[in-house]
């Protein structure tokens, strides 16, 4: 495991999944680390528990750009300064499929824009900027899917599919542009992820041992080994992944 002592990393949507997994890999590696949340508190005193005295929570409304601007300035004015940040915060609602009311739709497209790519791109932004000002380096770690390149099998999750692909791109934006300032950008797509979020998933797509059965695996990626690749990737040793969508999925979709 890389060690991150002397590392700020920015951890969003830490309370759980992906995540919570996340903010406890980065800490056994000796980071500090701020751990974002937006209602469940609870979640994120347990991703932090092992060492709360090199984390540091903060809540922020996703939904709500201004309070991601406030995260963001909260989280530079406790740090001082911040190495890494993890775009993890996602949302997939069940609904707003082109099936449902037209009223369902328009709310669930919303909100998947505002919480799974004008947020996550608002901290990319604050990044970027925070490390051209210092004129240091920087690592941005886009928690993406596989659905961006595949699309999902989901009818529900349309929208989460579109988001996902349009922070995908954004981030290998500032790969391509930045990576001559020393500003690295990588983007992971898991497939199923042992998470709650993939379990409300697969109740619309035929249950979970329907999903298993598709899988060469036979099991979902566990939240832990995505949180071992961030940390890998937070070591800045892998700079010329920098642009890279790295898939993690067991083989379910190879390409």
């Amino acid at each position: 495991m890389a060690n991150l002592r002397g590392k700020t990393v920015v951890v969003t949507g830490a309370s759980k999944g992906i995540g919570a997994a996340t903010a406890q890999a980065m800490l056994a590696a000796g980071a500090r680390v701020i751990a974002h949340y937006g209602s469940d508190r609870a979640g994120a005193e347990a991703a932090v528990a092992a060492a709360p005295d090199r984390a540091h929570l903060i809540q922020a409304d996703f939904t709500d750009m201004a309070s991601v601007d406030a995260f963001w300035e909260a989280a530079l004015a406790r740090a001082g300064h911040i190495d890494v940040l993890v775009n993890n915060a996602g949302i997939m609602r069940q609904t707003g499929g082109i099936s449902d009311a037209i009223a369902d739709w328009d709310l669930v497209w919303a909100e998947a824009m505002a919480i799974n790519t004008h947020a996550p791109a608002r901290l990319m932004r604050h990044a970027v900027r925070h490390w051209l000002d210092t004129k240091t380096p920087g690592s941005i770690i886009g928690i993406g899917s596989w659905v961006t390149t595949r699309g999902t099998s989901n009818p529900g999750a349309i929208a989460y599919a579109a988001s996902k692909a349009a922070i995908a791109a954004a981030t290998k934006t500032v790969a391509r542009a930045h990576a001559a300032d020393g500003i690295m950008a990588y983007v992971i797509a898991p497939g199923v992820v042992r998470t709650q979020m993939s379990v409300e998933s697969a109740a619309r797509t035929g249950g979970e041992a329907a999903v298993t059965a598709t899988l060469p695996m036979g099991e979902w990626v566990p939240p832990e080994e995505i949180a071992d690749l961030c940390v890998y990737l937070a070591g800045g040793t892998a700079r010329h992944l920098t642009g890279a969508t790295i898939d993690m999925n067991g083989a379910a979709y190879i390409r």
